[in-house]
């Protein structure tokens, strides 16, 4: 499986395709050992990463396959509908998904696509940050990141002529 470290804000993401689909993305990417990320099957990773982490970009348009049980891909897709910007609870997708906060929570941490598959968006019940794979201080900043750039985008709209 071909595999790549790109670099980004947060540190190197360590990211791996299969068969023309996104399989993983960790943002401790530090330790792996990939192929040359300049391999051309990662430029629409690499683009749309970039654009993320410019502010231009707030949702994500490539193909996808995380490895997991049929409950594990329901809370991924569920945590892709949680709108840039925005964070929700544990317990509020676990409702919604008609589960236990817990399952939710084994669930996200499973994610093997962070980023792209939003697991930083999801926050204690006292809206404290909680566990993440890559580290408290990169939900911090992924989520900084994106309110900041939610706000920027409020700020000028409507678009003045």
């Amino acid at each position: 499986m071909p595999a790549a470290l790109i670099p980004s804000p947060v540190g190197p993401l360590y990211v791996a395709v299969h068969d023309g689909f996104l399989t993983e993305l960790y943002t401790n990417g530090s330790g792996a050992h990939p192929a040359p990320n300049d391999d051309p099957e990662f430029a629409p990773v690499r683009t749309q990463l970039d654009e993320y982490f410019n502010g231009a970009r707030t949702t994500f348009d490539l193909p996808l396959k995380p490895k997991g049980t049929p409950f594990m891909q329901r809370v991924y897709e569920a945590l892709q509908a949680i709108p840039f910007g925005e964070t929700r609870t544990y317990g509020e997708l676990a409702r919604e998904l008609r589960s236990g906060p817990r399952a939710v929570g084994r669930a996200n941490g499973l994610n093997p696509i962070s980023i792209i598959v939003p697991c930083h968006r999801l926050i204690g019940s006292d809206g404290s940050l909680t566990g993440y794979g890559g580290g408290l201080e990169i939900k911090r900043a992924l989520l900084e990141h994106e309110q900041s750039s939610y706000a920027a985008r409020r700020a000028s709209w409507p678009p003045r002529s």
